[in-house]
């Protein structure tokens, strides 16, 4: 498939817009938005169900070095994973990102070089053992050079300062309130002397959350294109959190068996992190040894550390007294390889917390392996877990599960807790494009799963009367 060029449009000036990733399902955040003057990406991000992997390797269904710019709205894979590939194709513009964005994304990008590599030759050596192919190239969907290339063509941009983009296209960021350094995007149309602004959500935060600002609010917007992730849902009430944590390491810690928490690096790590230290200082669980076993979530917390005037004021209250949420008896930040794998030989209860946070790679998988048969253990998931990961086969309950190519039968208890998550719900979602004084020409869902979509779809329409869309892969809109 071929999108047209921007010096293919004719007629009328006209600006359209083409939903490229996150159409009916969760990852792959990417639009195209095109005028006569201007053609710009928001987002760049890779695919992590299962069922959509083949994606990452397609070529994009446009030519990159035919873009003006990209504009990422926050560091987390499924918004920024493919921008090695997106510049290694011929994206020669800047990359605007905000600027504690531009501290993490270094960190994202690389890590995940380094996985697309460790994997591929992994798979490879898999693959010639057991004498079959892979589904997949056995080569890496982008190198640690590719990414250190795309890295050149960051711009970091202030929240709220007003960038051009050509004659006819600027943004503003706002915060979203979804991780450190995450944005909104609002984007402005000029044609004919006349404005017209499309405000892109990104992933709209929870109210409240300890750590980073609350998600911004908008007065008025022409289009909207906004998360739905949560559109069917309600989470528990956030004062739980720490009552419902405390409850399952006791539990476990009682059974002598290991906690697993599948994290991801950015904010839920330093998130957990938050809750352990209180549950510590309070002497609510038993003194054990706690590792965080990612090198990626380490090198995050250092960047938190480092944007304090970006946290939220409970956070920066912690900061000033003295008592990091980062460093609390116990607590080991883990790095090397050999640290990791030692954790294994631990003797009684331990708490490792490990990146992918959906156990689509990474060492958790590794733990997984030495944890998932034992029901004495607990492998406690805070984090949304895509349809087709294995994180959603093990809480989907699933007998057994493969891990690295093994079948490995699951005993350990399963346990959830939602409310951690750094994703407006039902009521959050609603609130949030509810502030707008007016409704907009449509509101565009995506970032959802079909059932998830459709109920925020049918709110929409049933108490405010707004016209809802929710895009299909490669659907293409004309805006004005």
């Amino acid at each position: 498939i071929n999108l047209p060029l921007k010096n293919d449009l004719k007629g009328e000036p006209s600006l359209n817009i083409t939903f490229i990733g996150a159409c009916r399902q969760i990852t792959g955040s990417c639009y195209l938005l095109e005028s006569e003057d201007s053609r710009v990406v928001i987002d760049c991000g890779l695919y992590q169900e299962r069922d959509y992997l083949g994606r990452n390797w397609k070529p994009f269904p446009f030519d990159p070095g035919d873009v003006d710019a990209l504009i990422l709205t926050h560091a987390h894979l499924d918004h920024s994973g493919l921008t090695p590939k997106f510049v290694r194709d011929g994206f020669k513009g800047k990359i605007y990102v905000t600027r504690p964005t531009a501290d993490l994304i270094p960190i994202v990008l690389l890590d995940a070089a380094h996985i697309q590599e460790e994997d591929a030759a992994y798979k490879k050596k898999r693959h010639k053992k057991e004498n079959r192919t892979g589904p997949y190239p056995e080569i890496p969907l982008y190198t640690k050079e590719d990414a250190e290339k795309s890295l050149l063509q960051i711009e970091s941009v202030p929240y709220k300062e007003k960038v051009d983009i050509g004659r006819d296209l600027s943004f503003r960021f706002f915060d979203a309130g979804h991780i450190l350094g995450s944005s909104m995007v609002e984007m402005t149309f000029r044609s004919n002397g006349k404005e017209t602004t499309i405000v892109f959500s990104g992933d709209i935060g929870q109210m409240d959350k300890p750590l980073v600002k609350d998600p911004s609010f908008f007065d008025r917007a022409d289009w909207i294109v906004m998360e739905s992730l949560y559109g069917d849902r309600v989470h528990e009430d956030p004062m739980d959190i720490e009552t419902m944590l405390q409850s399952i390491i006791n539990q476990t810690v009682a059974s002598n068996g290991n906690i697993l928490i599948p994290t991801f690096a950015i904010e839920r790590a330093q998130e957990v992190m938050f809750y352990l230290n209180m549950l510590v200082r309070e002497d609510k669980i038993p003194y054990m040894m706690m590792f965080l076993d990612s090198p990626m979530a380490v090198n995050v917390t250092e960047v938190f550390k480092k944007h304090r005037q970006s946290l939220d004021r409970e956070a920066k209250v912690l900061f000033e007294t003295g008592e990091s949420p980062f460093s609390f008896p116990g607590l080991k930040l883990i790095r090397s390889v050999a640290e990791s794998k030692a954790i294994n030989n631990i003797r009684g209860s331990c708490l490792i917390m490990a990146g992918s946070g959906m156990c689509t790679g990474g060492r958790i998988k590794h733990h997984l392996v030495h944890n998932i048969n034992d029901p004495d253990a607990t492998i406690l998931f805070v984090g949304y877990q895509a349809y087709g990961t294995l994180g959603r086969l093990i809480l989907e309950g699933k007998e057994s599960v493969r891990i690295h190519g093994r079948p490995y039968p699951v005993r350990a208890r399963i346990e959830a807790i939602h409310g951690f998550s750094a994703h407006a719900d039902r009521n959050g979602l609603f609130q949030w494009v509810s502030h707008l004084k007016r409704g907009p020409k449509t509101v565009f869902l995506t970032h959802g799963d079909p059932e998830a979509a459709s109920a925020l779809a049918s709110r929409l329409q049933k108490e405010k009367g707004w016209k809802t869309e929710i895009p299909e892969y490669l659907a293409t809109y004309r805006l004005t």
